[in-house]
């Protein structure tokens, strides 16, 4: 997972052709889901989103497929020690459609072959995914386009223990043209993401699954009114569909099959926007949104007292309303440039995200819960402003930024003390809700030019939370809260056969809740907690090395070698801490922190023809 702007991993909007990816990951984040072979373009929006985007408090990522070459077929990949890719595109019919065929997979599994071990040998450890995209010229006004991606993790222990998750994704979006002037997309989305958790104990075998799926229609508009003046204006709804979770178990187990109810709902919006340059100097962008949440059957809804136990029960029919959010969303950019070589920007965004991923971990992981909006749990809302100052240097060799922002949250979503999410049907009465409020300076230098080329990121921010139940009613860092975070990259061409490259991370440890003491009944021992995120995890730094040997290049084939190492210096960040009690002394608690992924080497032979 990724977090802006003091946002939480889930207020991130993640498009891939349209759709939402709801796992943006493979293998805890070492790993993108996007397989680069088969990216067009990516549009970050941290600030301000336009109008058309929305559901989401923090930001945008709108990752576009390639559509394929529509002149002639090309092959390219690569063999690596990690993984290996496959790209295959080409006309459907020359100058009139194309497609483009994308697959990626890991092998790690490959290699348990050669243990000794049998359960070894019997155990999964891989990942792959799928893009495919085709796109086809109906007419002088027509195009069709058809996307879909699938990709999914395979974890498992022999036949003792397995896990796989993964996200699907289908776009089919029609072009129509009906003037020079006004420009119609239709599009048909499906998303899904779901997880399940295989055990298998002495013939007691058990499946435990949750998810995320949708459907997605969206009708999007532009009128170029004149080269002032271009208006933007349509509408999209979603039907939802949340799996809490369920429990299949084999017959005769000591363990009893179990259901939480799905969870329906749909979500629409409508939106308006125009973009303006009253002059050759001003650029403005502004909008309004109107988004509208309904919670529908079939279901039920429950009450609870203070303790969490449960006052009322409702239960609902198909399509029946349970509980409606919804309201306007306006948004505003404006671009005001100095000279040739400086401008300023301001932006102000409203939003509202009416869905909610339930997370008792800081790290972004498969077992996340999806959550709608209910009579309980309401939509959270973000109010940010940012101003920035932009200068390039040198005739633009040199790029510069500076921002500063501050954002305004309520409606978040907390645990209690010692919360249970999982397969609860009653998660609703483990939850807290209130406010947050995030702020930072960002800093940016990019060179573009010359053998060396490559940019230094550097941002100061703070991040809380205020809870009524929590802390005492003291407000306290977000989970996410980072004080400094800094990326350094440096690319050097020393030759037409070789480049070299190398990044620097570094970030402050993120907020933790730690034990404070123990105490111990009946020889139980119980660890003691007083401060919600009051403790950090160690800071993080890392070092990642590359370099790529071109070792043919003709106008139809071209190949290289590229070496990388990850971590270089085998820095043991921390991915975790847990504690437990000594071995040698019981009544000592130590400290064990976990880290993944030190010092990791790869070669990859990578290929276009």
């Amino acid at each position: 997972g990724f977090f802006v702007r003091g946002g939480d991993p889930d207020q991130n909007l993640v498009l891939l052709d349209e759709a939402p990816v709801y796992n943006p990951s493979h293998f805890l984040g070492f790993f993108s889901v996007f397989n680069s072979d088969a990216i067009r373009n990516v549009r970050m929006i941290k600030g301000a989103a336009p109008a058309d985007y929305g559901g989401r408090l923090s930001s945008v990522m709108d990752v576009r497929m390639n559509e394929g070459n529509n002149r002639e077929y090309r092959l390219n990949g690569g063999l690596g020690l990690v993984f290996s890719r496959l790209t295959f595109e080409g006309p459907i019919k020359k100058d009139t459609g194309s497609f483009i065929f994308s697959a990626r997979r890991t092998y790690a599994d490959v290699f348990l072959n050669f243990a000794k071990n049998k359960s070894l040998k019997d155990s999964k450890l891989y990942f792959y995914d799928f893009n495919l995209k085709a796109n086809y010229k109906l007419g002088d006004r027509d195009r069709l386009y058809v996307s879909a991606y699938s990709g999914r993790d395979m974890l498992g222990y022999a036949s003792e223990f397995g896990f796989d998750w993964g996200n699907t994704t289908g776009t089919l979006r029609w072009n129509h043209l009906f003037s020079d002037r006004l420009f119609l997309n239709s599009s048909l989305i499906f998303s899904s993401f779901d997880y399940k958790i295989s055990i298998n104990d002495d013939g007691n075998e058990v499946d435990i699954t949750s998810g995320i799926g949708d459907v997605h229609l969206k009708e999007d508009f532009e009128y170029f009114i004149s080269p002032r003046h271009a208006l933007r204006f349509g509408a999209d709804v979603i039907r939802h569909r949340f799996v809490p979770g369920k429990i299949e178990a084999s017959e005769g187990g000591n363990v009893n099959s179990y259901k939480v109810s799905d969870k329906y709902a749909f979500e629409s919006a409508a939106y308006v926007s125009h973009e303006y340059s009253p002059t050759d100097r001003l650029k403005l962008d502004y909008g309004l949104r109107a988004s509208l949440f309904n919670a529908v059957g079939p279901g039920e809804t429950f009450t609870y007292n203070e303790s969490g136990d449960v006052l009322t029960e409702k239960h609902f029919d198909d399509n029946e309303p349970i509980e409606s959010y919804g309201g306007l969303e306006p948004r505003f950019l404006s671009t005001f440039i100095i000279d040739s070589r400086q401008s300023v920007k301001a932006s102000y965004a409203r939003n509202r995200q009416y869905i909610h991923m339930l997370s008792n971990t800081t790290s972004g992981t498969p077992l996340d819960l999806w959550y709608p909006s209910t009579n309980i749990v309401g939509p959270g809302t973000s109010v940010q402003t940012s101003v920035g100052y932009f200068r390039n240097f040198r005739e633009n060799a040199y790029e510069t930024s500076f921002e500063t922002y501050y954002k305004d949250l309520k409606g978040q979503v907390d645990y209690k003390n010692g919360a249970n999410i999982l397969l609860n049907k009653h998660v609703e009465s483990e939850l807290v809700f209130g406010r947050g409020w995030a702020y930072g300076a960002e800093f940016h230098l990019k060179k573009n030019t010359g053998n060396t080329t490559g940019w230094l990121s550097y941002t100061l921010s703070r991040t809380r939370r205020h809870f009524d139940d929590i802390n005492e009613g003291r407000a306290y860092p977000s989970k996410y809260d980072r004080t400094h975070d800094l990326s350094v990259t440096g690319i050097h061409r020393k030759s037409d056969r070789w480049t070299f490259s190398a990044t620097w991370v570094y970030h402050s440890g993120i907020a933790v809740t730690f034990p404070s003491g123990k105490y111990t009944i009946d020889g139980l021992t119980v660890n003691y907690y007083t401060e919600r995120n009051g403790y950090r995890l160690p800071s993080y730094h890392r070092l990642d090395l590359g370099a790529t040997w071109t070792h043919k290049k003709t106008k139809r084939y071209e190949s290289s070698l590229n070496f990388s190492l990850y971590n270089a210096y085998g820095r043991k960040n921390a991915y975790a801490i847990f504690f437990r009690e000594n071995e040698d002394n019981p009544d000592y608690t130590e400290a064990v922190r976990v880290s993944l992924f030190t010092f990791f080497p790869s070669i990859t032979y990578n290929f276009s023809y």
